[in-house]
C-alpha cells in the first residue's frame, strides 16, 4: 500500500511518520503526477485557506478531486474544512464530501482542548476497547452531514468531530499529534 500526504503547508511530517510506524510506504504530494500509484491521500491539518489557495497555484484542485473520486482521502482539521461542500465563507473547496464545516468552531488557539473520545469504528476495526485520546486545536466541528455522509464521532453535546461517506473521512481533531495509531490504521482499511 501507498498512501501519500499533500505536504503543501501544516502538519504533513507527522502524518508521514504515523504512516512509517505502521510500516507504510509514504510520497510527500505537492504537484498532480504524485497521485499516481497511490492508494489514499492524507490532508493533514494546518491553515485550510493556504491549503486551498496552494492547491489552486500547483494545479492540483481538480486532480484532486478526480483522485477522490476512485481513491480513500482523509481531511483532519483543516483538511476536513477542505474536503467539505460548504463552510459558509469563499474559499477553495475540494467539495467531495456532504458535510458543512463551522470552522475555529471552539475558539482561539488558547481555546485548545483534549477529549476523550468513544469510537465505535476503531473499536471494530483495530480490536481495541480503549476510547481515543484526541487533540482539538483551532478545531472545526461538522455542523452537520448530508446524503451518504455520516457520523462517526461526537462530543458529549452532540458536536460532531468526525465523519465518514464510503471511502472518504474527515476529522476535526488531530490524530498524528498522538501515539495511538488506530485512527491511521482505520484509514488505510478504506484504501485497501
Amino acid at each position: 500500500m501507498k498512501i501519500g500526504v499533500l505536504a503543501l503547508q501544516g502538519d504533513f511530517a507527522e502524518h508521514i511518520l504515523m504512516l512509517k510506524r505502521l510500516g507504510v510506504e509514504t510520497v510527500e504530494v505537492r504537484l498532480p503526477e504524485q497521485l499516481k500509484g497511490l492508494d489514499g491521500l492524507i490532508i493533514p491539518g494546518g491553515e485550510s485557506t493556504t491549503i486551498g489557495k496552494l492547491a489552486t497555484d500547483f494545479g492540483l484542485l481538480q486532480p484532486l478531486r478526480t483522485f477522490g473520486e476512485r481513491h480513500a482521502i482523509w481531511g483532519t482539521c483543516a483538511g476536513a474544512i477542505f474536503l467539505s461542500k460548504d463552510v459558509s465563507r469563499d474559499q477553495p473547496l475540494l467539495g467531495l464530501m456532504d458535510i458543512q464545516i463551522a470552522r475555529n468552531a471552539f475558539g482561539r488557539q488558547v481555546d485548545s482542548f483534549e477529549a476523550d473520545l468513544d469510537v465505535p469504528e476503531l473499536k471494530k476495526t483495530t480490536g481495541s476497547k480503549n476510547s481515543y485520546h484526541a487533540f482539538f486545536i483551532r478545531a472545526p466541528i461538522i455542523a452537520s452531514v448530508q446524503g451518504d455522509a455520516r457520523v462517526l464521532v461526537s462530543l458529549p453535546g452532540g458536536r460532531i468531530v468526525a465523519a465518514q461517506q464510503g471511502h472518504l473521512l474527515a476529522t476535526s481533531f488531530h490524530p498524528e499529534l498522538t501515539r495511538d495509531t488506530r485512527f491511521h490504521e482505520y484509514f488505510l482499511s478504506l484504501a485497501d
